[in-house]
């Protein structure tokens, strides 16, 4: 864990001199907003789409889903860690709630295509597998900040988090361990368990792309193996109570989504195998026996 990965020394004149952190945190947004829109551009111009559209949309996904994912961790956490509109505004320290992240990125693309109409199934099956590696440099961040934390464990990968960090706090508060303790019992690390998954469902996606038969595939085996994977690691995780019969609010939404994930393959099932490749729909191919 590293909240602050360096200093960088600055001067300025009639200021003074300061020294800027650099929020391990912050830093791994910052490489998820690189990589993530060039994974998704360059599988798009491979497929014979609009690189443009992809940079652009990609914009407005990942600052929309920034705000969503911040807004809906204020709300969860208003009065616990956050306070003020001042605490609400420092995203860089950490602090975000995933499927809100989903649902602003969803809403951003939604308004995009709304101005600048385009067929929308072959670009979101683009970017799904840049979805899973924004993914996993998130949860890296995670486990720099030391948020999204697991339960105790005793298993030989189990991890202390150092005194001042967000499990440390909450075991004195809770009276598991004493305001003294150099770091917090040992835990799951479930952020990296989490950045695995994001790098597991890369592989995945990327590796059935190829294999589709009709656009919205890709988005939708997403859609249904993200929400098993993070109903599982959430039961490993001690950050958020249960609110509805002993499922975190995590949990209850991954269920919703994967409910919702065989609806839309029902849909998608009944749609025409095609594809669309150089602006034109062309018949569906798979490597595969259909």
């Amino acid at each position: 864990m590293s909240p602050i990965l360096f200093k960088i020394p600055l001067t300025i004149p009639y200021l003074g001199h300061f020294d800027v952190p650099i929020y391990g945190f912050g830093m791994m947004l910052v490489m998820a907003f690189v990589f993530a829109p060039w994974l998704a551009w360059w599988r798009a111009r491979r497929e014979g789409l609009n690189g443009d559209i992809i940079l652009d949309v990609g914009f407005w996904i990942f600052v929309c889903g920034l705000i969503g994912a911040r807004a809906l961790y204020c709300i969860e956490y208003w009065g616990v860690d956050i306070h003020s509109l001042s605490d609400a505004l420092q995203y860089w320290r950490g602090g975000i709630v995933y499927y809100g992240g989903v649902l602003g990125a969803a809403v951003g693309f939604l308004a995009f295509w709304w101005f600048h109409r385009f067929p929308i199934r072959p670009y979101v099956d683009a970017i799904a597998p840049s979805i899973a590696l924004g993914t996993a440099f998130g949860r890296m961040g995670c486990f720099l900040n030391g948020c999204c934390y697991g339960d105790t464990c005793s298993l030989p990968w189990a991890m202390r988090f150092p005194a001042g960090s967000p499990p440390w706090a909450d075991e004195v508060r809770n009276g598991l361990i004493s305001q003294g303790a150099a770091t917090s019992l040992a835990l799951h690390p479930t952020q990296l368990y989490s950045a695995i998954d994001g790098v597991v469902l890369l592989v995945l996606l990327s590796a059935y792309y190829p294999l589709r038969r009709r656009d919205g595939e890709v988005i939708g085996v997403l859609m249904l193996a993200y929400p098993v994977t993070r109903f599982l690691i959430e039961q490993l995780r001690n950050d958020e109570p249960g609110i509805f019969l002993g499922m975190t609010i995590s949990q209850t939404i991954s269920v919703a989504v994967f409910a919702g994930a065989i609806l839309y393959w029902v849909w998608l099932s009944r749609q025409p195998a095609a594809r669309y490749v150089d602006g034109a729909r062309v018949a569906g191919e798979s490597s595969v026996p259909a």
